[in-house]
């Protein structure tokens, strides 16, 4: 059996670019991978960021979602504590009105940016983490058949069939998808430490629920392929350069590539590329293929999620194709 690959988009915004031909190229690469054989297409919510273009997530989603078919369309996800449940209920109950068995709702409990933003998306900052179970739980209501009695209903929402993943970057998001019995995507592509403790306690800890009768793992993981290695390597430089910029507080546009550029790093930036990226597969066709192949074997992961920060859009597409290909879905899509 061929392990399902899926799109983790951030619709990034590159220098000299802006946000509408970043959302353009968004619904483009989603057409294209739709015909390559991917199983889902996913957005990231995050506020204030001159580089990223999904800040309103189920807005980006109808936009895919309506130039789509086939694909899965979703978050990757909602930040749940900046948002009334209610209100992402009938935001996705909407989508999947909309689209029938496309919509998926990934939701996370950090903010998706610093507290000066988050304050000024809830005018207050009495949402918070501590209350993610809570609000989950609070979620998952409003997507059941409304009950007799019941005096707040998501329409619509109500008794429609969407999805719900818990995401994390850490060991909580484990426990809880675990304990809910919900499928579980961990955000290996840039936080990879707590990779295999998560993995290994979703999977001990799974309790069968009424959405999923045994555990389901979704793992983060960049790639960049080109024809060559060295192709590979240069296209991944606008990646890195950004992962630096992110980590030391000069977030913005996604960089172009350039040469030369390990020479170029210092200690620190060494060591948040070690700490961060190092569930990157980088190079040609065939070391692409080899991989994928051995991350999914080592971690026993039942799909995986890559993203792919490229600065030329035509490069990106082609990078997503090449993993295709490598790995099989692509023949078995045609």
């Amino acid at each position: 059996m061929v392990i399902p690959l899926s799109v983790l988009d951030l619709s990034p915004i590159v220098e000299g670019g802006d946000a509408g031909q970043s959302l353009r190229n968004s619904l483009d690469l989603a057409r294209y991978t739709e015909r390559w054989g991917y199983r889902r297409y996913w957005f990231a919510e995050h506020h204030n960021s001159a580089g990223i273009a999904s800040a309103a997530t189920a807005v980006v989603i109808a936009h895919v979602a309506a130039g789509t078919s086939t694909i899965r369309v979703g978050a990757g996800g909602i930040m749940l504590p900046n948002h009334a449940p209610l209100m992402v209920a009938e935001q996705f109950g909407t989508l999947a009105a909309l689209h029938p068995g496309r919509i998926d709702l990934g939701v996370g409990r950090a903010p998706g940016t610093d507290q000066l933003t988050a304050r000024a998306l809830r005018r207050n900052l009495h949402g918070d983490v501590d209350s993610f179970p809570q609000d989950v739980m609070e979620l998952l209501s409003y997507f059941r058949a409304v009950q007799p009695g019941q005096a707040v209903c998501a329409i619509p929402g109500a008794g429609l069939d969407v999805p719900i993943w818990i995401l994390g970057s850490s060991l909580f998001g484990a426990q809880l998808a675990a304990a809910l019995g919900l499928p579980f995507a961990f955000a290996s592509h840039f936080a990879p430490a707590d990779l295999e403790q998560a993995a290994a306690i979703y999977r001990v800890r799974f309790t069968p629920s009424e959405r999923l009768a045994s555990p389901y793992v979704m793992l983060g993981l960049n790639v960049c392929a080109a024809e060559t290695d060295e192709q590979a390597r240069l296209l991944f430089t606008s990646h890195q350069q950004r992962t630096i910029n992110n980590r030391t507080g000069r977030r913005g546009p996604l960089p172009p590539p350039i040469d030369d550029f390990e020479s170029r790093l210092d200690p620190i930036g060494k060591a948040i590329l070690a700490h961060a990226l190092t569930c990157s597969v980088v190079g040609s066709p065939e070391t692409v293929r080899r991989g994928l192949q051995d991350f999914i074997e080592q971690t026993g992961v039942d799909e995986v999620i890559i993203a792919s920060q490229i600065f030329d859009h035509s490069a990106r597409l082609r990078s997503y194709e090449i993993a295709a290909q490598a790995h099989g879905v692509l023949s078995a899509a045609a």
